[in-house]
């Protein structure tokens, strides 16, 4: 049975709460004074705290509940604490959820909506403590990989990140062709980087070439090289990235922007490993392990006739699908600070904003938009104005507009009043939430 622990110095307050509680299977301990509450909850496993704001005669200053708080997070910081007073001053309780208080409400209470606090509240608890546990065991993973493999220095919190490096790693070890998809900005190259750092021939070099950044007749040179004389300009010979890769990894980006007959070449040496510079009859050979990586659809490709069916095979042994930003946003924080190397930090709304953020260009975008934010920041704090992203432009000065009043009146109303409930269904924490109550001056009742 889950119990919860009412810390008043009303004994009817206590008596009211346990007849309450156990009509719903929970069971309630009661304490008078804040040492009693601590002690009870030194000695027994409390699930959620009930905790007045005076305890003193004639005391509305709410200290003592503050000084409590505290004491109770520090015992046990992740335990959800509701404060239960008549004292109601929204000021303090913004002060007091920023510090992790996990809902305030007001005597005389509802009993409707104080279960409906403490059910949702406990959900979420036991959410969190599930979440807690993937998380303690998404880092034994990671850590195992780190320790394991070379990952390059890359930053990710993602399980969908964790689980893209682990297979990553399992087929560098093997000398077969990789395909990497995803879409631009990505970090394909990355990937790339550290499928090579993790194989056999990591000692040789690691060429990259763009496939889609090079005109279609310069493309042939740039993979096999050129003879002198082999096309204007041409006044030496020159090796190609095969031969340049030889003994290492080569890299193809934008693998679909090849040419037919770039293609055609290109199978050739897959299946035999030679090849012949361009305006030479001479045929060279390199050890070269392929990697390759698309933003485009290569099925496709392949029904309009613009991409071989049999090369797409050839690379394709074995496809990494890289998500977009967009699709592990745990990651977006953590590469946003790491983008910052420690130059300044995020204040609230900014991280709200990078959170909310749709990311058409990834990771590349996330780069460009912290480094611009690095240079116009103030004091060493970014703030939403800062970033310059679309939402930002659009908002009041250094504030979000979505939701606005309207919509976190119909939530608080959805749910009851009930702020955490209202903050979830916005998509919002609680914290952000009691700001724009804050701001629109939506007192909680």
């Amino acid at each position: 049975m889950r119990s919860l622990l009412v810390i008043d110095d009303n004994p009817s307050v206590i008596e009211a709460l346990t007849t309450l509680f156990a009509l719903h299977d929970l069971r309630v301990l009661g304490a008078t004074h804040p040492p009693q509450g601590l002690e009870i909850l030194r000695a027994q496993r409390i699930d959620l705290v009930i905790a007045d704001m005076n305890f003193s005669a004639d005391t509305t200053a709410g200290d003592e509940g503050e000084a409590l708080f505290h004491a109770l997070r520090a015992q046990q910081p992740d335990l959800p604490v509701i404060l239960l007073t008549g004292w109601t001053h929204l000021d303090a309780a913004v002060r007091l959820v920023k510090a992790g208080a996990a809902d305030y409400l007001s005597k005389p209470w509802d009993d409707a909506r104080l279960l409906a606090t403490v059910e949702n509240l406990l959900e979420l608890a036991e959410a969190n403590h599930a979440l807690a546990e993937r998380r303690v065991a998404r880092g034994a993973r990671r850590a195992r990989l780190q320790a394991e493999c070379d990952l390059a220095g890359l930053v990710f919190a993602s399980e969908s990140m964790l689980q893209l490096l682990e297979m990553a790693c399992q087929v560098a070890r093997a000398p077969v062709p990789v395909l990497i998809t995803g879409p631009n900005g990505a970090g394909k190259e990355r990937i790339a980087a550290i499928v090579h750092a993790n194989s056999a021939v990591r000692g040789g070099p690691f060429v990259a070439v763009n496939c889609g950044a090079l005109p279609e007749n310069l493309l042939e040179a740039e993979l096999f090289g050129a003879e002198a004389g082999a096309y204007t300009g041409a006044t030496r010979a020159r090796e190609g990235r095969f031969e340049q890769a030889d003994g290492g990894t080569l890299f193809l980006d934008e693998i679909g922007n090849l040419p037919l007959a770039g293609q055609a070449k290109l199978l050739r040496v897959l299946e035999s490993g030679q090849f012949e510079r361009l305006g030479s009859g001479k045929t060279r050979s390199a050890r070269v392990r392929i990697l390759s990586a698309t933003n485009g659809d290569l099925k496709a490709m392949i029904r309009e006739g613009r991409f071989r069916e049999d090369l797409y095979y050839r690379l394709n042994v074995i496809e990494l699908a890289l998500p977009p930003l967009a699709a592990r946003r745990e990651d977006i924080l953590p590469l946003a600070e790491h983008f910052l190397a420690g130059a300044c930090t995020l204040d609230d709304d900014a991280r709200e904003a990078l959170l909310a953020h749709a990311w058409p260009g990834n990771v590349r975008e996330l780069r460009n938009t912290l480094e611009r934010a690095r240079l116009l920041c103030r004091e060493g704090v970014v703030r939403l104005a800062d970033l310059g992203l679309p939402q930002a432009v659009s908002a009041a000065p250094r504030d979000l507009d979505e939701p606005g009043r309207e919509a976190i009146e119909a939530a608080l109303r959805a749910c009851g009043g009930v702020v955490s409930r209202a903050a979830q269904r916005l998509g919002l924490s609680r914290q952000a939430l009691y700001r724009r109550m804050q701001r629109y001056g939506l007192a909680q009742d």
